[in-house]
């Protein structure tokens, strides 16, 4: 991805057209109502990625990451959970350079996006 000043600060990443995520859990009447909102609530996930890669916040993307990297399997997106966990191992690593990372954040954000309610296509 190309940016203007070659920092990666100065984009929001994008997604990469990921084919539509569906829970494992869509079809259980139990969990159903669980995935929906977990499904929800990931715009708002998108723009707290989004928002803490731009402002440089390192704490706040572990944070997410590893929130996501948990509960998403949970739901039933393990695609998600496996994204998460790819980025806040980068994250761990002593010479991560956020501006490195937005490979790792496009791919996490492109997976949260493609996440489906039960019943939608």
């Amino acid at each position: 991805m190309g940016y203007a000043d070659g920092s990666g600060m100065d984009q929001t990443p994008e997604t990469n057209g990921t084919p539509p995520l569906h829970s494992i859990y869509e079809d259980d009447l139990d969990l159903r109502d669980l995935v929906i909102r977990f499904v929800e609530e990931m715009d708002q996930r998108v723009e707290t990625i989004r928002s803490a890669f731009l402002s440089e916040d390192v704490v706040a993307l572990q944070r997410i990451s590893h929130q996501l990297k948990g509960a998403a399997g949970g739901y039933g997106f393990d695609s998600i959970g496996d994204s998460a966990a790819r980025l806040e191992y980068d994250l761990l690593t002593d010479e991560a350079m956020i501006s490195d990372l937005s490979e790792r954040v496009e791919d996490l954000i492109s997976s949260c996006r493609a996440a489906v309610r039960p019943g939608d296509s």
